[in-house]
């Protein structure tokens, strides 16, 4: 799968989080989320004791507060979709504050964002404890299929490639006195970014052609074998089986009404 590569989520550390398979802790995130989005909207507690949750495996992984909550703020555009949502949705009108609000788009606010923030929350700790290759190693293990793997491996791979190419043309540009000012700016922006897909493109012929000529036949070689034993496997369930616990009761609370 090539050399490590870190992104700006991964906060490098050593710690009972840090040191799980990546695919166990993938199965847990997913399950977890699963488990989530299968709770009834109204058993409100359910997701107070969620967040607890997540809490426990920040404060495992010696992640902080304050970087957690700052990479949350992902998710302002679906909490603006939800601030609209009780002036939006039809259904019998409740007032709050002198506002005269949809209680089905309050529900639906509360359903969205509630479960929203906790989904997201779950994937930054991800993120913030695997690094990238060890990702896309865990996806392999997972049984993704092995074509989306390698999609997912060359985007990561070339796109800080690209993304210096545009960097050295901006540079090239403003080194010629070019700023852009305007719509007169749009027709330069234009050309740089059809020659941007021109060098991306005669890059990644160059690429295929280099793999090609080196035995590639359709699959990468796996350098590093994943595995995972009982205990950690047992480790990584602890989250999705404490949240199971808590949506079985939010139902049952929810079917005794």
């Amino acid at each position: 799968m090539g050399a490590g590569h870190s992104h700006r989520l991964y906060r490098h550390g050593h710690s009972p989080v840090h040191d799980l398979p990546p695919h166990c802790k993938l199965a847990a995130v997913f399950l977890f989320v699963v488990v989530v989005v299968s709770t009834p909207r109204e058993a409100m507690w359910a997701f107070a004791l969620y967040a607890v949750l997540l809490a426990c495996v920040a404060a495992a992984a010696r992640i902080p507060a304050g970087y957690l909550l700052k990479r949350l703020l992902i998710e302002i555009p679906f909490v603006a979709f939800a601030v609209l949502m009780p002036f939006v949705v039809p259904g019998e009108q409740v007032h709050v504050l002198g506002l005269s609000l949809s209680e089905n788009g309050l529900w639906g606010a509360w359903n969205v964002l509630a479960k929203g923030t906790l989904g997201v929350a779950a994937s930054v700790i991800l993120a913030s404890t695997t690094e990238l290759r060890a990702l896309l190693l865990g996806l392999q293990r997972l049984r993704l299929p092995p074509l989306l793997v390698q999609i997912a491996s060359f985007m990561i791979r070339y796109g800080d490639v690209i993304t210096d190419e545009m960097r050295r043309m901006s540079i090239a540009r403003r080194s010629r006195g070019f700023e852009a000012r305007g719509v007169r700016s749009w027709g330069v922006l234009a050309k740089s970014a059809g020659a941007l897909f021109i060098r991306s493109y005669e890059r990644g012929e160059r690429v295929h052609l280099a793999m090609v000529s080196r035995g590639y036949a359709g699959t990468m070689p796996v350098i590093d074998e994943v595995t995972a034993t009982r205990a950690q496997w047992t480790r990584a369930a602890t989250l999705p089986v404490a949240a199971l616990a808590v949506c079985v009761l939010g139902w049952a609370g929810f079917c005794d009404r």
